[in-house]
Order: C-alpha cells, then sequence, then structure tokens
C-alpha cells in the first residue's frame, strides 16, 4: 500500500517512534514550564 518493503516499514516506525516520543516530551516539557512560570489555578 504504502511502497514500502516489510524491512522498511519496520526501520521507519523504528525512527518514528523515537521521534515521537521526544515530541511528546519536549511538549510536555513546555507545558509544565508554563504552568510552573503562570499557573491558571
Amino acid at each position: 500500500m504504502s511502497g514500502l518493503t516489510p524491512e522498511q516499514a519496520k526501520e521507519f516506525h523504528e525512527q518514528f517512534k523515537i521521534t515521537y516520543t521526544a515530541f511528546v516530551g519536549l511538549a510536555a516539557l513546555a507545558h509544565i514550564l508554563v504552568i510552573g512560570a503562570k499557573p491558571w489555578f
């Protein structure tokens, strides 16, 4: 369907997991810093 071989798809998925985890971690850190700097409650 995507034109990738199963091996290529596995490699892509491994890199995607790392990139996605890093993105979510940075987003969580940014939210924590904003809450710490300017809490809204």
